[in-house]
C-alpha cells in the first residue's frame, strides 16, 4: 500500500513538472508568432518570407520528435527531457544579437529544438499511469500546448517596453529556471524503459500501417494546424482588423489558450467515449468553424427597384475571435483523442509511434504558414488560410466516414462509450 501510494505520488509530480517543462518549451517554439511582427517589419519582408521565418522552429522541432521517441524508450524521458531543455538555452539567448534574415532561420532551427520535448514527455507521463488513465495523462501533459498562449501573454509586454531583444533573452532564463525545477522534481524508473536496437529507418516502416498514416493525418490538423494558427493569429489580427500588436496578441490567445489547456479534459473525454467519438465531432465542428472562417471580407451591389444597394458581408473582430475559440477547443479534444488511439492501438510501442505521428503534426505546423503566407501572397485574402484548412478537414471527414464511421456506430445506445 505505502509503495503503491509512493508510486502515485511520483506519477504526479513527475506528471506536473513535466508539463510545466513543456508549457515553457512550447511557449519558446511559438516565439516567432510575436516578436516576428517586429522582425518582419525590420527586414520588410513578404508574407511567405514571413510564414518561412515563422515555421522554422516548427521545423527541427518535428524532425527531432522521432530520434527522441526511441531515445525515451531507451534511456528514459528524464534524462533526454533535460539534455534537451539545456541545448536550448544558448540559442534562445543568441536570437537576441541576430539582424540578417538568414541569422533568424538558422538559429530558429536550433531554438525549435524545444518543440521535440512532446514526443519525449507523452510516453514518460504515459507510463506512470495505468492503462486507463493515460489518456488523462497525456492530455494533461499536452496542455503545455497553451505555451502558445502564454507567448501571447508575456512576449507583447517585453516587446512594448523593452523591444524585441529582451524576449529571447528572458525565456532563455525561464527556459534555465524550468530546467532546473524539472530535475529537481522528475524521477526515473528502470522498469519504463523498452530495450530497442529500432533505428530511425525502421521506424519510418510503420508509415505502411494504415491505421499510422491515418493518425498523421488527423493530427497534422489538430495539431499542425493549431500550431500554424498560433504563428499566423496575432500578425493576421493587425492586417485584417488594424489592432495594437498587444490587444491582437490577446484575442489571438483566445485560440491557443482552450486549444493548450483543455486538450487535460480531451483526454478525459476519450478514456470515457473512445478515441474515436471524440476525433469524430472534433473532425465536423472544425469543418463547420473553418467554413465560416474562410469567408473574406465582401462588398456586393444589388440592383433593386430604388436603384444600386451595397451591402458588406464579413466577420467583425468578435464574431471572428468566438470561432477561434471554439475551434481551439476543438483542435485540443482532438489533439488528446489522436493519442488516445495510439495508446489503446500500439501501448506497447507508444514512443515509436508517438514519435511519427508527431512528426507528422510537426510537418504541418512547418508548412501551413509557409502555404499561408504563400496563398496570400498570391491572392491577396487573408481567409484563403482558413480555406485551405477546410479543405484538409474534408480530407480526414471522408477517410474517417469510409475507415471508421461505416463500421462504427456513433449515435444512440449502441455508440462507442455508451455503455461506459
Amino acid at each position: 500500500m505505502a509503495s503503491e501510494l509512493g508510486n502515485s505520488k511520483k506519477a504526479w509530480s513527475v506528471l506536473i513538472v513535466s508539463t510545466l517543462a513543456f508549457t515553457v518549451c512550447f511557449m519558446v517554439w511559438m516565439m516567432f508568432g510575436v516578436i516576428g511582427i517586429p522582425i518582419k517589419k525590420m527586414l520588410n519582408l513578404n508574407a511567405t518570407e514571413f510564414g518561412l521565418l515563422a515555421a522554422t522552429p516548427v521545423l527541427t522541432g518535428s524532425l527531432i520528435r522521432v530520434p527522441l521517441g526511441i531515445w525515451t524508450d531507451r534511456y528514459g524521458g528524464r534524462i533526454v527531457m533535460a539534455l534537451l531543455m539545456a541545448a536550448t538555452i544558448p540559442a534562445i539567448w543568441l536570437m537576441s544579437y541576430a539582424t540578417a534574415y538568414w541569422h533568424f532561420l538558422v538559429i530558429g532551427m536550433f531554438v525549435g529544438l524545444a518543440g521535440g520535448s512532446f514526443s519525449v514527455g507523452t510516453p514518460y507521463v504515459a507510463r506512470w499511469f495505468p492503462k486507463n488513465r493515460q489518456g488523462m495523462a497525456m492530455g494533461v501533459y499536452g496542455a503545455g500546448n497553451s505555451g502558445a498562449a502564454v507567448n501571447k501573454f508575456v512576449a507583447p509586454v517585453l516587446l512594448v517596453a523593452f523591444g524585441w531583444a529582451m524576449v529571447p533573452q528572458v525565456y532563455a532564463v525561464i527556459m534555465l529556471a524550468a530546467l532546473v525545477l524539472f530535475w529537481m522534481f522528475s524521477y526515473s524508473d528502470p522498469s519504463h524503459l523498452v530495450p530497442t536496437h529500432v533505428t530511425f529507418s525502421d521506424q519510418l516502416k510503420a508509415l505502411k500501417d494504415p491505421k499510422v498514416l491515418k493518425y498523421c493525418q488527423y493530427y497534422s490538423i489538430v495539431f499542425g494546424g493549431y500550431v500554424a494558427l498560433s504563428l499566423w493569429m496575432v500578425q493576421y489580427y493587425v492586417g485584417e482588423f488594424g489592432l495594437d500588436i498587444r490587444v491582437a496578441a490577446l484575442l489571438a490567445a483566445c485560440f491557443s489558450l482552450p486549444g493548450g489547456v483543455l486538450r487535460a479534459f480531451g483526454g478525459i473525454l476519450s478514456d470515457k467515449y473512445g478515441a474515436h467519438s471524440v476525433t469524430w465531432w472534433v473532425m465536423w465542428v472544425s469543418w463547420v468553424c473553418l467554413f465560416l472562417l474562410s469567408y473574406p471580407q465582401t462588398d456586393f451591389t444589388i440592383l433593386t427597384v430604388n436603384g444600386p444597394a451595397t451591402f458588406h458581408l464579413g466577420l467583425n473582430v468578435y464574431a471572428f475571435t468566438a470561432l477561434m475559440f471554439l475551434l481551439g477547443i476543438a483542435f485540443a479534444f482532438g489533439k488528446a483523442s489522436v493519442f488516445k488511439y495510439i495508446s489503446d492501438d500500439y501501448g506497447a510501442n507508444i514512443g515509436a509511434i508517438s514519435g511519427i505521428v508527431g512528426l507528422a503534426g510537426g510537418l504541418g505546423g512547418f508548412v501551413l504558414p509557409i502555404i499561408f503566407g504563400g496563398l496570400m501572397d498570391l491572392t491577396g485574402i487573408r481567409s484563403s488560410a482558413f480555406m485551405f484548412m477546410y479543405g484538409i478537414v474534408w480530407v480526414s471527414l471522408i477517410w474517417m466516414y469510409w475507415t471508421e464511421v461505416r463500421r462504427t456506430e456513433v449515435m444512440g445506445k449502441n455508440a462507442a462509450g455508451a455503455q461506459a
